[in-house]
């Protein structure tokens, strides 16, 4: 039992902010991330011996955080609250100072989801076109293709134009 231990915890330590920034990706909420992850690294616990190469330690993570995610989904229950009763917080940050970094965020969120997840999963995550496959369980073809269309989405509207049909890609 230590033996086990002893890896899970190197192994988790290891790609806890791999695990944590995909997961605030997913939910866009610091507690909800934190919460998304400590769920994860529970499931990773409880099924440790099912994971048979290291090596895909960070894959199988994702794969979890992207589950648990969706279980979460399911069961939240958002609390409303009146916007004429909401005083808006100054945070001391310009808008200017983070804008093209914000404004990709929001053009990434902003993609459908087939082409977003991917898209995050490689940026985040790091993963290859066949890594991605097996979390999503599609071809590695599709894969492709949808981090293909996800970048020319999000070139066309960063460079405000859009394409029009039979137009080079250069």
């Amino acid at each position: 039992m230590p033996n086990k231990q002893k890896r899970f915890d190197v192994l988790l330590n290891a790609l806890y902010a791999d695990v944590y920034r995909y997961a605030f990706w997913l939910c866009k909420n610091k507690a909800m991330a934190e919460d998304l992850v400590q769920e994860t690294y529970l499931r990773a616990w409880k099924n440790f011996q099912s994971l048979k190469d290291e090596k895909a330690a960070k894959a199988w993570l994702f794969t979890i955080v992207r589950r648990e995610n969706a279980r979460q989904y399911e069961r939240y229950q958002p609390q409303l609250v009146d916007a004429s009763e909401v005083s808006l917080v100054d945070t001391g940050i310009s808008p200017s100072e983070n804008s093209e970094c914000f404004l990709v965020q929001q053009h990434i969120a902003n993609l459908e989801i087939e082409f977003r997840e991917p898209l995050i999963l490689q940026l985040i995550g790091g993963f290859s076109a066949g890594e991605i496959s097996l979390i999503l369980g599609v071809n590695k073809n599709t894969v492709l293709t949808r981090l293909f269309r996800a970048r020319n989405k999000l070139k066309q509207v960063i460079t405000g134009r859009t394409m029009e049909k039979g137009e080079s890609n250069g």
